[in-house]
């Protein structure tokens, strides 16, 4: 086994471990976690188009419409119409959506805090250094 693999292997299976630590915190957002991560993506990358939203989530348009329905109904989200497009409606948080969101990232960040802080300082310019290499390397084309 190379190196490489040996290394891509550790961080997936780290990557994994790390997000089901946070993850339980997401049930006291009351949201499941489809809707939960649907409305993050309106959140950070909206408004977007129910078709936009499918694609970000990678699920099928009658899915995401159905979990809008049910962030609509709770009051997450609203359908505007699109300036551009008349005919097209655009899905955007509401006030209610972006703090359920917020508090939702805060007890994630809590929860990392937690794990991180039991690194000394030579290691947390290390993972701080690594992250901005992934980060590059992510972001590159």
């Amino acid at each position: 086994m190379s190196d490489l693999f040996s290394t891509v292997d550790q961080l997936h299976s780290l990557a994994i471990h790390l997000l089901r630590r946070v993850r339980r915190e997401d049930e006291q957002s009351g949201l499941g976690p489809a809707r939960l991560s649907a409305l993050s993506v309106v959140v950070f990358g909206g408004p977007l188009s129910l078709g936009e939203l499918a694609k970000e989530e990678q699920v099928r348009a009658p899915t995401m419409t159905r979990l809008v329905d049910a962030l609509e109904e709770q009051g997450y989200v609203k359908r505007v119409q699109n300036r551009n497009d008349k005919r097209g409606v655009q899905i955007s948080a509401t006030g209610k959506g972006i703090k359920t969101l917020q508090a939702a990232r805060r007890r994630r960040i809590v929860q990392l805090e937690k794990v991180l802080s039991k690194l000394n300082q030579r290691e947390m310019k290390t993972l701080q250094e690594s992250m901005d290499a992934l980060d590059r390397a992510l972001h590159e084309k």
